[in-house]
C-alpha cells in the first residue's frame, strides 16, 4: 500500500506564508509525478501545482509568482511554498501522486492524501 500524508496547514494572515509538505510511503517503485490540489467551500477541486519526475512544473495562473512547488526525490516528499497568501487561498489542500508500486501488480496508480486545511484571515 501507498500512503500520502500532508502537513503544514494552518491559520495565516493575509500576505503571510505557509509551507506544505507531503510524504509518500509504502511499496513505492517510482513516483512519476506529484502535485497539489485545493478545494474551497462550495467550489470544485482544482490543480494548484504539479511536478513530474523529470522536473517539469506547472502552476495554475492564480498562484504564479507566489507559490513554488519542489520535490525531494530521496525522501519521496513534495513541498508547496505559499507566499503572499490571499483569502482566496483558503481551502483544503490535497497531495496527489502517480506512483508505480514496487509490489505486484506493478502498475501506475493515482493516490490522494487526506488533505490539510489552510485558512487565510484578513
Amino acid at each position: 500500500q501507498v500512503r500520502l500524508v500532508e502537513s503544514g496547514g494552518g491559520l495565516v494572515q493575509l500576505g503571510g506564508s505557509l509551507r506544505l509538505s507531503c510524504v509518500a510511503s509504502g511499496s513505492i517503485g517510482s513516483i512519476n509525478a506529484m502535485g497539489w490540489y485545493r478545494q474551497a467551500p462550495g467550489k470544485q477541486r482544482e490543480l494548484v501545482a504539479g511536478i513530474t519526475s523529470g522536473g517539469d512544473i506547472n502552476y495554475t495562473d492564480s498562484v504564479k509568482g507566489r507559490f513554488t512547488i519542489s520535490r525531494d526525490n530521496a525522501k519521496n516528499t513534495v513541498y508547496l511554498q505559499m507566499n503572499s497568501l490571499k483569502p482566496e487561498g483558503t481551502a483544503v489542500y490535497y497531495c496527489n501522486a502517480d506512483i508505480r508500486s514496487s509490489s505486484w501488480p506493478r502498475g501506475i496508480l493515482n493516490y490522494w492524501g487526506q488533505g490539510t486545511q489552510v485558512t487565510v484571515s484578513s
